[in-house]
């Protein structure tokens, strides 16, 4: 086949990787079809031929955020030795990432939809079970520093799972609204100074 003849390649994660920042920046709703073949570097034929849909592919974006960008922040949970380490280095590790300068600050799986209609029901049903898959990692966590007698046996795991995962949506969109790495890092330090109050101790 002849140079001209052959069909047009692309790097598909490539194309992917930027899809997924233009949804970030944008959320689902404010990404144009314009704005993402153009970041994309592909034209909409080949959009859909490669994705089907701009909701499949921002449902594609989303779970590849999920193990790229945001890998990091849940890994912490399961590497840090106590429960209350794990949970200050998930909200170190989120102010680190939210604030960023080289990519759309605050959080794609929290910002990307935040108004469900009929014409995005399956994307924000989507996002809804990846904060509700969040949730559950956060009270699992705590769920083992009740057993091992880190935290009192009447512990609400899944009430303090619920704060900590409530602060880190409140940082998303404080980091959106343009907050410093240093105002994020307050943030963090008013959560962690709850800490005694949910596990039942003095406060330090």
């Amino acid at each position: 086949m002849s140079e001209r003849g052959r069909p047009r390649t692309f790097d598909r994660t490539a194309a992917l990787r930027r899809a997924m920042q233009v949804f970030w920046a944008r959320g689902y709703e404010g990404a144009s079809m314009s704005e993402l073949t153009a970041a994309m570097g592909i034209n909409s034929p080949s959009l859909y031929a490669a994705f089907g849909s701009k909701e499949a592919l921002f449902l594609e974006a989303t779970d590849f955020y999920s193990h790229t960008e945001g890998a990091d922040i849940w890994l912490a949970l399961d590497e840090a030795p106590t429960a209350r380490q794990a949970i200050e280095q998930f909200l170190c590790l989120t102010a680190k990432a939210y604030s960023q300068s080289d990519r759309p600050q605050g959080c794609l799986i929290t910002l990307g939809a935040l108004h469900q209609d009929s014409s995005r029901g399956v994307i924000c049903d989507d996002l809804r079970r990846r904060r509700a898959e969040n949730h559950i990692a956060l009270q699992k966590r705590l769920e083992c520093g009740v057993a091992e007698g880190e935290l009192p046996a009447d512990f609400d795991s899944s009430a303090a799972a619920t704060f900590f995962a409530t602060v880190q949506h409140g940082m998303s969109i404080q980091a959106r609204d343009g907050a410093s790495h240093a105002a994020l890092m307050a943030t963090v330090a008013g959560a962690m100074a709850a800490w005694e109050t949910l596990a039942g101790g003095d406060a330090a």
